[in-house]
Protein backbone atom coordinates (compact mmCIF):
# COMPACT_ATOMS: atom_id res chain seq x y z
CA UNK A 1 0.00 0.00 0.00
CA UNK A 2 2.65 2.01 -0.84
CA UNK A 3 1.64 3.59 -4.21
CA UNK A 4 -1.24 6.57 -4.74
CA UNK A 5 -3.92 4.87 -7.27
CA UNK A 6 -5.94 8.70 -6.76
CA UNK A 7 -4.62 11.64 -7.10
CA UNK A 8 -7.20 15.11 -6.83
CA UNK A 9 -5.05 18.01 -7.76
CA UNK A 10 -6.66 21.55 -7.36
CA UNK A 11 -10.69 20.10 -7.56
CA UNK A 12 -13.33 22.34 -7.81
CA UNK A 13 -17.05 22.16 -8.15
CA UNK A 14 -19.75 24.75 -8.39
CA UNK A 15 -24.01 24.05 -8.74
CA UNK A 16 -26.22 26.75 -9.69
CA UNK A 17 -29.37 26.51 -7.57
CA UNK A 18 -31.87 29.28 -9.23
CA UNK A 19 -29.12 32.96 -8.73
CA UNK A 20 -27.32 31.49 -5.96
CA UNK A 21 -24.14 29.36 -6.94
CA UNK A 22 -23.32 26.32 -4.49
CA UNK A 23 -19.45 25.90 -4.03
CA UNK A 24 -19.45 21.86 -3.24
CA UNK A 25 -15.63 21.36 -3.86
CA UNK A 26 -13.16 24.46 -3.29
CA UNK A 27 -9.45 23.25 -4.68
CA UNK A 28 -9.35 19.89 -2.78
CA UNK A 29 -6.23 18.36 -3.20
CA UNK A 30 -5.71 14.73 -2.16
CA UNK A 31 -3.98 11.63 -2.32
CA UNK A 32 -5.29 8.29 -2.22
CA UNK A 33 -2.97 4.86 -1.54
CA UNK A 34 -3.07 1.70 -3.58
CA UNK A 35 -5.52 -0.45 -0.81
CA UNK A 36 -6.10 2.57 1.81
CA UNK A 37 -9.99 2.35 2.96
CA UNK A 38 -10.88 6.10 3.04
CA UNK A 39 -13.34 7.06 5.08
CA UNK A 40 -14.83 10.54 4.09
CA UNK A 41 -17.07 12.75 6.90
CA UNK A 42 -18.42 16.28 7.17
CA UNK A 43 -21.92 17.80 7.71
CA UNK A 44 -24.54 17.77 5.07
CA UNK A 45 -23.34 20.12 2.18
CA UNK A 46 -19.85 19.75 2.34
CA UNK A 47 -19.20 18.19 -0.63
CA UNK A 48 -18.52 14.36 0.63
CA UNK A 49 -20.57 12.89 -2.26
CA UNK A 50 -19.42 15.29 -4.69
CA UNK A 51 -15.81 14.22 -4.15
CA UNK A 52 -16.80 10.93 -4.12
CA UNK A 53 -19.21 11.07 -7.70
CA UNK A 54 -15.71 13.31 -9.26
CA UNK A 55 -13.96 10.15 -8.09
CA UNK A 56 -16.15 7.33 -9.41
CA UNK A 57 -16.27 9.25 -12.76
CA UNK A 58 -20.33 10.45 -12.40
CA UNK A 59 -19.81 13.78 -12.33
CA UNK A 60 -16.96 16.14 -13.74
CA UNK A 61 -14.73 19.21 -12.04
CA UNK A 62 -15.17 22.63 -13.09
CA UNK A 63 -11.44 23.00 -12.90
CA UNK A 64 -8.79 20.53 -11.17
CA UNK A 65 -7.90 16.84 -12.31
CA UNK A 66 -8.48 13.86 -11.25
CA UNK A 67 -5.79 11.40 -12.08
CA UNK A 68 -6.61 7.13 -11.06
CA UNK A 69 -3.42 5.17 -11.54
CA UNK A 70 -5.17 1.95 -12.30
CA UNK A 71 -3.21 -0.87 -13.08
CA UNK A 72 -2.86 -1.34 -16.54
CA UNK A 73 -3.09 2.40 -17.55
CA UNK A 74 -3.02 6.32 -16.52
CA UNK A 75 -6.33 7.86 -16.20
CA UNK A 76 -6.95 11.27 -16.39
CA UNK A 77 -10.59 11.45 -15.65
CA UNK A 78 -11.56 15.13 -15.90
CA UNK A 79 -10.07 14.67 -19.83
CA UNK A 80 -12.20 11.68 -20.32
CA UNK A 81 -15.39 11.37 -23.06
CA UNK A 82 -19.05 10.66 -21.65
CA UNK A 83 -18.31 7.44 -23.55
CA UNK A 84 -15.12 7.06 -21.87
CA UNK A 85 -16.29 7.50 -18.38
CA UNK A 86 -18.85 4.91 -18.69
CA UNK A 87 -16.20 2.59 -19.80
CA UNK A 88 -14.25 3.58 -16.89
CA UNK A 89 -17.13 3.21 -14.37
CA UNK A 90 -17.97 -0.29 -16.01
CA UNK A 91 -13.82 -1.27 -15.61
CA UNK A 92 -12.62 -0.12 -13.14
CA UNK A 93 -15.09 1.23 -10.11
CA UNK A 94 -17.90 -0.97 -7.75
CA UNK A 95 -20.36 1.22 -6.37
CA UNK A 96 -22.09 0.34 -2.71
CA UNK A 97 -25.67 3.32 -2.22
CA UNK A 98 -27.64 3.72 1.13
CA UNK A 99 -30.58 2.50 -0.86
CA UNK A 100 -28.88 -0.74 -2.04
CA UNK A 101 -30.18 -0.25 -5.74
CA UNK A 102 -30.82 -4.09 -6.18
CA UNK A 103 -33.09 -5.01 -9.34
CA UNK A 104 -36.36 -6.74 -7.36
CA UNK A 105 -37.66 -8.89 -10.14
CA UNK A 106 -34.04 -10.89 -10.31
CA UNK A 107 -32.78 -13.31 -7.76
CA UNK A 108 -29.97 -12.35 -5.10
CA UNK A 109 -27.87 -14.22 -8.05
CA UNK A 110 -28.82 -12.49 -10.88
CA UNK A 111 -28.22 -9.07 -9.62
CA UNK A 112 -25.01 -10.56 -8.66
CA UNK A 113 -24.40 -11.77 -12.59
CA UNK A 114 -25.72 -8.90 -13.54
CA UNK A 115 -22.76 -6.76 -13.12
CA UNK A 116 -20.25 -9.75 -14.35
CA UNK A 117 -22.03 -9.74 -17.47
CA UNK A 118 -21.32 -6.10 -18.07
CA UNK A 119 -17.42 -6.57 -18.20
CA UNK A 120 -18.06 -10.01 -19.94
CA UNK A 121 -17.55 -12.66 -17.69
CA UNK A 122 -20.08 -15.55 -18.02
CA UNK A 123 -21.14 -18.91 -17.90
CA UNK A 124 -19.60 -21.08 -15.58
CA UNK A 125 -16.71 -18.77 -14.30
CA UNK A 126 -19.92 -15.83 -13.61
CA UNK A 127 -21.90 -18.12 -11.82
CA UNK A 128 -18.78 -19.39 -9.70
CA UNK A 129 -17.96 -16.02 -8.94
CA UNK A 130 -20.91 -15.06 -7.81
CA UNK A 131 -21.73 -17.45 -5.93
CA UNK A 132 -18.54 -17.64 -3.99
CA UNK A 133 -18.85 -13.46 -3.06
CA UNK A 134 -22.47 -14.30 -1.88
CA UNK A 135 -21.07 -17.41 0.31
CA UNK A 136 -18.38 -14.55 1.45
CA UNK A 137 -20.63 -12.14 2.31
CA UNK A 138 -22.75 -14.51 4.19
CA UNK A 139 -26.04 -15.68 2.05
CA UNK A 140 -24.99 -19.03 1.12
CA UNK A 141 -28.07 -20.88 0.02
CA UNK A 142 -29.81 -17.16 -0.24
CA UNK A 143 -29.22 -17.42 -4.41
CA UNK A 144 -32.79 -17.75 -5.38
CA UNK A 145 -34.03 -15.04 -3.03
CA UNK A 146 -35.91 -12.09 -4.29
CA UNK A 147 -34.48 -8.75 -2.41
CA UNK A 148 -37.90 -8.55 -1.08
CA UNK A 149 -37.30 -11.73 0.99
CA UNK A 150 -34.45 -10.39 2.56
CA UNK A 151 -33.56 -7.97 5.39
CA UNK A 152 -31.80 -4.72 4.89
CA UNK A 153 -28.86 -5.68 6.17
CA UNK A 154 -28.61 -8.90 3.64
CA UNK A 155 -29.42 -6.24 0.62
CA UNK A 156 -26.75 -4.51 1.42
CA UNK A 157 -24.72 -7.65 1.49
CA UNK A 158 -26.14 -8.52 -1.69
CA UNK A 159 -25.00 -4.88 -2.97
CA UNK A 160 -21.49 -5.67 -2.01
CA UNK A 161 -21.07 -8.86 -3.88
CA UNK A 162 -22.15 -6.93 -6.57
CA UNK A 163 -19.85 -4.60 -6.51
CA UNK A 164 -16.89 -6.70 -6.17
CA UNK A 165 -18.19 -8.76 -8.70
CA UNK A 166 -16.15 -7.23 -11.45
CA UNK A 167 -12.99 -7.22 -8.65
CA UNK A 168 -13.07 -3.30 -9.08
CA UNK A 169 -9.62 -1.16 -8.29
CA UNK A 170 -11.87 1.59 -6.28
CA UNK A 171 -15.00 0.40 -4.07
CA UNK A 172 -16.95 3.94 -4.07
CA UNK A 173 -19.28 3.26 -0.94
CA UNK A 174 -22.16 6.52 -0.13
CA UNK A 175 -23.70 5.88 3.45
CA UNK A 176 -23.53 2.32 3.02
CA UNK A 177 -25.28 2.21 6.58
CA UNK A 178 -27.76 4.70 6.53
CA UNK A 179 -30.99 2.13 6.27
CA UNK A 180 -29.37 0.32 8.80
CA UNK A 181 -29.46 -0.45 13.29
CA UNK A 182 -26.12 0.46 14.35
CA UNK A 183 -25.04 -3.22 15.18
CA UNK A 184 -25.92 -4.41 11.83
CA UNK A 185 -24.26 -1.04 10.49
CA UNK A 186 -20.76 -1.66 12.40
CA UNK A 187 -20.97 -5.40 10.78
CA UNK A 188 -21.72 -4.51 7.39
CA UNK A 189 -18.79 -2.39 7.19
CA UNK A 190 -16.28 -4.28 9.01
CA UNK A 191 -17.50 -7.35 6.32
CA UNK A 192 -16.69 -4.68 3.38
CA UNK A 193 -13.56 -3.66 4.49
CA UNK A 194 -12.45 -7.85 4.77
CA UNK A 195 -13.85 -8.46 1.68
CA UNK A 196 -12.18 -5.47 -0.22
CA UNK A 197 -8.91 -6.48 1.03
CA UNK A 198 -9.36 -9.77 -0.12
CA UNK A 199 -9.71 -8.25 -3.77
CA UNK A 200 -7.58 -5.74 -3.34
CA UNK A 201 -10.12 -2.84 -4.12
CA UNK A 202 -9.51 0.61 -2.72
CA UNK A 203 -12.56 2.09 -0.85
CA UNK A 204 -13.82 5.67 -0.20
CA UNK A 205 -16.70 5.77 1.97
CA UNK A 206 -18.57 8.77 2.79
CA UNK A 207 -20.32 8.60 6.22
CA UNK A 208 -22.04 10.49 9.17
CA UNK A 209 -21.60 8.22 11.69
CA UNK A 210 -18.40 8.64 13.73
CA UNK A 211 -18.92 4.87 15.20
CA UNK A 212 -17.51 3.89 11.85
CA UNK A 213 -14.46 5.99 12.16
CA UNK A 214 -12.56 2.62 13.31
CA UNK A 215 -12.77 1.16 10.31
CA UNK A 216 -10.94 3.71 8.57
CA UNK A 217 -7.14 3.85 7.26
CA UNK A 218 -7.48 7.52 7.28
CA UNK A 219 -10.49 9.74 8.15
CA UNK A 220 -10.78 13.00 6.15
CA UNK A 221 -13.04 16.11 7.28
CA UNK A 222 -14.84 18.40 4.73
CA UNK A 223 -15.98 21.19 5.55
CA UNK A 224 -17.65 23.79 3.20
CA UNK A 225 -16.07 22.32 -0.10
CA UNK A 226 -12.45 22.35 1.54
CA UNK A 227 -10.09 19.29 3.03
CA UNK A 228 -10.08 20.89 6.86
CA UNK A 229 -8.60 17.94 8.64
CA UNK A 230 -7.42 14.33 8.05
CA UNK A 231 -7.03 11.94 10.86
CA UNK A 232 -5.33 8.25 11.33
CA UNK A 233 -7.46 6.54 13.80
CA UNK A 234 -5.53 5.23 16.58
CA UNK A 235 -7.80 1.84 17.08
CA UNK A 236 -8.43 0.40 13.92
CA UNK A 237 -10.56 -2.37 13.48
CA UNK A 238 -9.29 -5.12 10.92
Amino acid sequence: MDDIIVKLENLSKKYELGEAKIVALDNINLEILRGEFIIIMGPSGSGKSTMVNMIGGVDRPDSGSVTVFAKDRTIELHKLSDKELTRYRREKVGFVFQFYSLVPTLTVQENVEMIGELVGITGKQLKQRARQLLDEVGLQGRYDSFPSQLSGGERQRVALARALVKHPEILIVDEPTGQLDEETGQKMVKLMKETAKKYESTVVMVTHDVNLKKFGDRIIRLSSGRIVDQEIPIAKEA
